[in-house]
């Protein structure tokens, strides 16, 4: 058991690894000519206000109430319940910080590529969360989906993008490092909160070859999962005193393991990569691959497709590996950018 809302907390950790890796990465890019100084854009004002009450309103009552079931994560938030006080506390704070950020009047305003991201976090995080819910609605399960947080943000990324004249496969570049890493640590919070996201029942032995390794990371049954699955802990007499009655595979280590190893390997590969639209199509490809594979022993609703039986994320990863591939065989993907004035040559 962890003294604070694990789930949440790394969710949290989740958005400041990706502001910090995709701002490195728009700074890098406009260090090298690539990308260049913007037009400020418009406040957001009250979306901003609104976002930060409905935060203070849900997490303060979400931290009061911490050692109680409040239901799953969509139905909370989707509740009337909340705390007001704290709603209006964060929003008075958000005034503060927003209020007085705006260009003198009738004076040309420019910004760096990377001040966009206050803008790009929120209207991301918003739609993010709202496809993370719809899909898992269509799934008919509850909880948060990947994939629909993936798709819904990624296609509000690039719109801003583009509407901010930042060519997409630029801006998909600047991104895939950055939505790698926020999946690993999502997945690691997943894990250390027992959400659910966990694989078919292990009965096995430990294999020898592993025998260094922890047994939870062979199978685990999750105790104080925060779903509250499974069979009552004896003795326990805490808010979530359940565990699974088998153990399972721990998919969602695994996957925050892999993916900070593919993070790794992008971080290292985004300097070297001059040809626009490359990195985007590679992570692409291995985000499908390793989803793909991690379904085969994971707990999800399957779908008939002729003879296969595949899960909803299985379809969509074959859909991110084609999309990868067709990424590089358009011809302006093979075609480097010049740092000196940004140009596709």
């Amino acid at each position: 058991m962890f003294p604070i809302p694990t789930f949440g907390f790394f969710m949290m950790l989740s958005f400041v690894a990706a502001w910090w890796t995709f701002r490195s990465e728009y700074k890098r890019k406009e260090a090298d000519g690539i990308i260049h100084l913007l037009p400020a854009p418009d406040p957001i004002r009250i979306p901003v206000f609104l976002l930060s009450f409905i935060i203070g309103f849900k997490t303060i009552y979400w931290w009061t109430n911490r050692s109680y079931y409040i239901g799953t994560l969509p139905d909370f938030l989707f509740s009337f319940r909340g705390n007001l006080i704290g709603g209006i506390v964060t929003t008075l704070i958000a005034w503060l910080v927003f209020w007085r950020r705006q260009a003198p009047k009738n004076e040309p305003h420019l910004i760096h590529p990377y001040q966009l991201m206050d803008r790009l976090l929120l209207a991301c995080g918003l739609t993010g969360f709202a496809g993370a819910i719809l899909f898992s609605k269509l799934e008919g399960v509850s909880g948060l989906n990947y994939y629909g947080a993936l798709i819904a943000g990624a296609l509000t990324y690039l719109y801003i993008n583009r509407k901010h004249g930042i060519p997409l496969p630029i801006a998909a570049d600047i991104g895939s490092p950055g939505m790698m890493l926020a999946y690993a640590i999502g997945r690691l919070g997943c894990h250390l909160a027992g959400d659910g996201d966990w694989g078919i029942v292990n009965k096995t032995p430990q294999p020898s070859w592993l025998h260094w390794a922890p047994a939870w990371t062979w199978s685990y049954t999750y105790p104080h999962n925060s779903i509250h699955q499974g069979v009552y802990i004896p003795g326990c007499s805490d808010g979530n005193c359940t565990q699974l009655p088998f153990p399972v595979y721990p998919t969602s280590f695994y996957e925050a393991l892999i993916c900070l190893l593919l993070f790794v390997a992008l971080w290292t590969l985004r300097s070297r990569i001059r040809q626009p639209g490359l990195l985007f199509a590679i992570f692409a490809i291995l985000n499908g691959i390793e989803r793909f594979t991690i379904e085969f022993i994971r707990i999800n609703p399957k779908y008939s497709i002729g003879s296969w039986q595949l899960s909803q994320a299985q379809i969509i990863a074959i859909g991110w590996i084609f999309i990868g591939l067709i990424t590089l065989s358009i011809p302006g993907s093979k075609h480097p950018v010049s740092r000196a004035n940004g140009n596709i040559i």
